[in-house]
């Protein structure tokens, strides 16, 4: 019988759980509190002054996603446009998004989910005119699975060829070898991408995440006592959290794919903030969009992403050694194993803060913090599929559209010289998807009617 997340973690969470909380806890003292030397160097280019609220608290949480907040303090960014900015370290994403949504913090990156959901109010999520007009940055993420499913014959994706019957195979195989009570898969957030991807990547194989496992919620420095633990078999998550997993505690798991693998082009995080953030202070909004694209536009940079990775490093960010940061940000990523064979696979586009590769440049001024409203249509049509709502919103473009602020990014980069797509919607091709399912922004209905596995999905029954 299948159960809730919520009953799941009432039944059986409290020991995993309790355990891995006493031992995990993100320690907010640590957030930097000191500009560095470059940063205190900084001549302003905007007078403070002029700024209708010029001290900010931003939040961050410890994983390589803080990187263009790091960049952005460390490099005087946040200065450069007349912001005083004071890092606030968040123990999870919940944190981070519920920070901005109660006040206590003024932006934080959020899971592209949340500003979604919270206009859709998917799952019961708090209602809330959340916004962004900004990707933090896309990818960066990957799915670490335990050394037992790599036993029972399951291996990295790309070793499948995209053969999803195989794999299909070897994840059943998996399964129905252990008790239903272990069959579980950790997330950071239900309005995660990463939920999505996981349920997505089932389905495909013709596996029903209904039915077969459960996805519960487990913030990112949990994730590696959980598995090693056993509380649960795979996690997805953002790095370096995955590549934690094979250096530094081998014998834990592998990677089995990377988000991009799942959909080429994700976003990933975008830089929260309430609408009446935007009402009351434009003119500060603007200054900190503009230092968060600047600090993007220097981690892209290939050769800036070795000191990137050493600056988010340090004790005040994630607190993880340069080895572990590296492998997404410098894009030298290794998959692991246990069969000692080498599975190193070099690509800047592992993470993508600004510049693009060329098959996602092809629209004239494409970039990655550029916000796509139709991937907020996407969002909205997995909220659907896995029943976190009952129906796809009938004003779901104008939700998009609210709570995606494309032509304010639009006016904003503009002043910076920084061309931008002309449209808010792009057709997401089939082969930017690990299914083959090409995405249609005008037609998210028929998007969704094309899966067999799905919440509210029809039932076929034979009468004799």
């Amino acid at each position: 019988m299948f159960i809730n997340r919520r009953q799941f973690l009432h039944r059986a969470g409290t020991a995993a759980a309790g355990f891995s909380l006493a031992g995990c806890a993100i320690d907010a003292s640590r957030a930097p509190k000191t500009l560095s030397e470059t940063a205190q160097d900084t001549e302003p280019i905007v007078n403070p002054a002029s700024l209708e609220k010029p001290n900010l608290t931003i939040g961050y949480v410890p994983v390589n996603d803080c990187a263009p907040f790091a960049i952005a303090w460390e490099k005087g960014f946040f200065r450069k446009y007349g912001l005083n900015v004071r890092l606030s370290r968040e123990a999870s994403w919940a944190n981070s998004r519920d920070g901005i949504i109660f006040g206590r913090l003024d932006a934080s990156p959020v899971v592209s989910g949340a500003v979604t959901n919270a206009r859709i109010g998917a799952e019961g999520a708090r209602h809330a005119p959340l916004c962004a007009a900004m990707t933090i940055h896309r990818h960066g993420n990957a799915i670490t699975m335990n050394r037992a499913m790599w036993e029972s014959g399951l291996r990295p994706w790309r070793e499948y060829n995209g053969d999803l019957e195989a794999f299909g195979r070897d994840f059943r195989n998996y399964f129905e070898n252990i008790p239903s009570d272990q069959r579980v898969w950790a997330v950071v957030l239900s309005s995660a991408i990463y939920e999505y991807f996981v349920r997505n990547l089932s389905a495909a194989a013709g596996v029903n995440p209904f039915e077969e496992f459960r996805v519960i919620i487990i913030p990112p420095p949990q994730m590696l006592v959980n598995i090693r633990i056993g509380a649960m078999q795979a996690y997805m998550v953002a790095e370096p959290w995955n590549t934690r997993a094979i250096s530094g505690n081998e014998g834990v798991g592998f990677t089995f794919a990377q988000g991009h693998e799942i959909w080429h082009g994700h976003p990933d995080r975008l830089l929260g903030v309430m609408q009446s953030f935007i009402d009351e202070n434009p003119k500060t909004y603007r200054s900190l969009v503009k230092a968060m694209i600047e600090a993007c536009q220097y981690c892209s940079k290939p050769e800036n992403r070795q000191e990137v990775a050493e600056i988010i490093s340090a004790r005040s960010y994630t607190g993880a050694k340069p080895k572990l940061t590296e492998a997404a940000i410098v894009g030298n990523y290794n998959y692991g194993g246990f069969d000692n064979q080498p599975r190193l696979v070099k690509s800047e586009e592992t993470t993508l803060f600004f510049d693009l590769p060329e098959d996602l440049r092809r629209i004239s001024g494409n970039h990655s913090t550029f916000l796509w409203q139709s991937h907020s249509l996407w969002l909205m049509t997995q909220a659907t599929r896995w029943g976190q709502i009952s129906e796809l919103p009938t004003n779901a473009e104008e939700l998009a559209r609210q709570a995606w602020k494309t032509d304010l990014y639009r006016d904003i980069a503009g002043e910076m010289g920084i061309a931008c797509p002309a449209e808010d919607y792009k057709v997401e091709p089939a082969e930017a998807f690990i299914d083959r399912q090409p995405f249609d922004p005008s037609d998210p209905i028929g998007y969704l009617n094309r899966f067999a596995i799905r919440a509210n999905a029809p039932t076929q029954i034979c009468l004799s």
